[in-house]
């Protein structure tokens, strides 16, 4: 019994020793594992917020990045809108408006016709001081050397203009009244420019019995057209032709063609003056030509008779004499030659003839 009591009290102080082991190193294991999932922790807090604050400062970059483009677009924005403004002011002065209409129309006119083909602010109807910005100048049928003057003259009703494309844009905010106001007050406005160029600057015959009005953009151009009846009207009723940029280079060129039709009538008359002289010119020389021809013809029938009738004879004469060696014949010849004497065929045909 005592024994086995020892040996109980052994196996349970090795048991004692072997817990306190585990226990020992279980602490050693946690502690271990508390460090290392501490420097794990660190480890991927430090990356974590690495990462966060690339990705934060990247966003922040692109953020401001565009917030200064949209500074830029906003500063854009703001010239825009004061070149807007400015063209509005522009725009909304009688005076000025009449000048960028005048700028371009000349321009268009200096590209298109030669500086003496066309007048600038000039009066043309008499009696008054009115001075019309451009006159085309058309050469005159009684008269080639007075021209008569075509006006043209820029118009801008861009008030009515603009009140029209801002109610046809948000046609539903408006009644069927406002908008057939607002379409007669544009088409009044058109014609009061078309009268204003009839009474002024319309006065044959200094003048054609019609004239132009230019409007400086094709959208305007553009409205006058699509108005029912309008551009009939102001031709009809003001004898004068509506047109815009596009169109009057076509109107241009048309009357180019024209100048050069003129210049060639023009130049005819004479054409027809030298083709006189030359055609008498050429008489006399025919007449020069046919009397040499006749001299040609006659000294041919000389020739040939001569020829002809002196070496039919010669022939005739030799007919029964022998001929000679050629080498022999050129040693006899060259021997004779300072002896030899050749007659003229006239000397010895009148030998001839006194002879018989």
């Amino acid at each position: 019994m005592t024994r086995a009591r020892e040996q109980a009290q052994s196996i349970e102080l090795r048991l004692e020793k072997m817990r306190e082991t585990i226990e020992g190193k279980l602490k050693e294991i946690q502690t271990d594992n508390s460090v290392k999932l501490e420097q794990m922790r660190e480890t991927v807090n430090e990356k974590l917020q690495e990462t966060l604050n690339t990705r934060i400062s990247e966003s922040f970059k692109m953020v401001t990045d565009q917030l200064e483009q949209v500074y830029k677009g906003l500063g854009d924005m703001q010239k825009l809108a004061v070149g807007v403004g400015d063209l509005k002011r522009v725009l909304s002065n009688v005076k000025t408006r009449g000048t960028m209409g005048e700028i371009q129309l000349g321009s268009i006119l200096e590209q298109y016709l030669s500086p003496e083909q066309f007048l600038k602010n000039v009066i043309i109807k008499p009696g008054t001081k009115e001075s019309v910005e451009f006159a085309i100048k058309l050469p005159g049928n009684e008269n080639p050397d007075e021209p008569v003057l075509l006006a043209i003259d820029s118009k801008f009703p861009i008030e009515d203009y603009q009140r029209l494309i801002e109610i046809y844009e948000n046609i539903a905010d408006y009644s069927k009244e406002e908008i057939i106001k607002a379409e007669r007050s544009f088409d009044a406005s058109v014609a009061k420019s078309a009268k204003t160029i009839w009474q002024k600057y319309i006065s044959p015959p200094v003048t054609t019995n019609f004239a132009i009005m230019f409007v400086p953009t094709e959208g305007l151009y553009a409205q006058i057209l699509s108005r029912t009846g309008l551009f009939e009207l102001v031709q009809r009723d003001f004898n004068v032709t509506v047109v815009g940029p596009s169109n009057l280079v076509a109107f241009l060129s048309s009357l180019q063609m024209g100048f050069r039709t003129l210049a060639v009538q023009k130049r005819s008359n004479e054409v027809w003056q030298i083709l006189g002289a030359v055609k008498t010119e050429f008489e006399g020389f025919e007449r020069v030509l046919e009397k040499a021809q006749n001299q040609i013809i006659s000294a041919s029938g000389n020739i040939e008779k001569l020829v002809g009738t002196r070496s039919r004879a010669i022939k005739r004469k030799l007919r029964n004499i022998q001929e000679l060696p050629a080498s022999e014949a050129a040693r006899i010849l060259e021997s004779n030659e300072s002896e030899t004497e050749i007659k003229d065929p006239e000397d010895e045909a009148g030998e001839t003839e006194d002879n018989s």
